[in-house]
């Protein structure tokens, strides 16, 4: 017999879950970087759900055991995991890793997410990217920007576009999952007070390569202009 499994929570469930007092992953000693990660990453999407079952080369058995049964199957079954078991990960993942702070120091999210897909389950990279023709493969993309002026509560649609025009960037191809994370700043400063999420993600202009029609005669573009 399999590790038991527990779908996504969809529409009417994920409210009725979710919502409420003591609801979500409990936060303890500056783990929210990876609350939220874990938490977006599972919660209502089955799209990474290998990483819970699949018996990667690298894969360390223990702390996939640990990721699925402490953490997102009581995420999707109860809506509420307690600080504990995020703890138990993250003293696996610092035995695991090169970096001995992962239970106390609050971390940057593509730190975790590179650790425990490539080094601890050794997971193939979701995104490749193209810039200045020079290719790179990573598991999650940051969007980086200067303050827009005339972007006041933008969408992630918005951001991810101009992030990607002001860094040179297109997608080399269209990726399995996109794991993006949003301009962040510190306690003092932030750049949006709130960024509304895109339920979708149209990818076709940041494609390289991708037949896009004209924008003044409606036919198949020769020319991109930025």
């Amino acid at each position: 017999e399999g590790p038991e499994s527990f779908p996504p929570l969809r529409n009417e469930a994920a409210v009725r879950v979710l919502q409420g007092r003591m609801k979500g992953i409990q936060g303890h000693c500056n783990s929210c970087y990876m609350d939220a990660a874990l938490f977006s990453l599972f919660s209502c999407t089955s799209v990474l759900d290998s990483m819970l079952f699949m018996p990667f080369p690298l894969c360390d058995r223990n702390v996939q055991g640990i990721l699925r049964d402490e953490i997102v199957n009581p995420l999707r079954r109860t809506g509420f995991v307690r600080a504990s078991s995020v703890m138990h990960l993250r003293e696996q993942l610092t035995d695991k890793g090169q970096c001995s702070s992962f239970t106390n120091a609050e971390k940057d999210p593509e730190e975790f997410l590179n650790l425990i897909m490539q080094q601890i389950l050794g997971i193939e990279p979701l995104l490749k990217l193209q810039s200045g023709g020079q290719e790179q493969e990573c598991y999650c993309y940051q969007i980086f920007m200067d303050k827009q002026e005339d972007l006041v509560v933008p969408d992630v649609q918005q951001l991810v576009e101009r992030s990607f025009l002001s860094s040179d960037l297109k997608l080399v191809e269209i990726p399995s999952c996109f794991i993006i994370q949003m301009p962040r700043f510190g306690k003092e400063y932030k750049m949006f007070s709130k960024i509304i999420p895109s339920l979708e993600l149209d990818i076709t202009d940041l494609l390289l390569d991708s037949p896009r029609e004209c924008c003044l005669c409606g036919d198949v573009a020769t020319l991109e202009c930025s």
